[in-house]
């Protein structure tokens, strides 16, 4: 529904920890028009520059808390708001060389209603300053 909206312009950089670059990050928006619950966001596939990440380098942060993907599965707590924006980072040596990259999000939520769990995807070029 907001799938163009779903990557947000601003926050996409590497990612540094202990003086090391550990992975990228970005903003990124949910695609439906209420809040939900973490434990029904099914997945949060990312492709960088063609390449898609394994799920197990995935990590979601709102709100200052952090979780993977499978312990999302598990979280009935908390929740994801609409409009919230939740930092995306993926675990990646190195992270990105400074430039133009690709970015592809696609985000499966699981919805009450709907007889179907929907996938929406979202793309943007966006660049790392040197």
């Amino acid at each position: 529904m907001f799938d163009k909206y779903m990557i947000c312009e601003e926050g996409f950089g590497n990612v540094v920890e202990d003086g090391q670059v550990v992975g990228f990050t970005f903003l990124a928006r949910l695609p439906y028009y209420r809040g939900i619950g973490l434990s029904m966001v099914e997945d949060i596939g990312v492709v960088i520059d063609g390449e898609p990440v394994s799920r197990q380098d995935v990590r979601f942060t709102v709100r200052g808390r952090t979780w993977t993907l499978d312990e999302m599965e598990r979280e009935y707590t908390e929740r994801w708001n609409f409009g919230e924006k939740a930092a995306v980072t993926v675990r990646r040596p190195n992270g990105l060389a400074p430039g133009r990259h690709r970015l592809q999000l696609s985000e499966r939520i699981r919805v009450s209603y709907l007889p179907f769990v929907p996938t929406t995807r979202d793309a943007k070029e966006l660049d790392i300053p040197a």
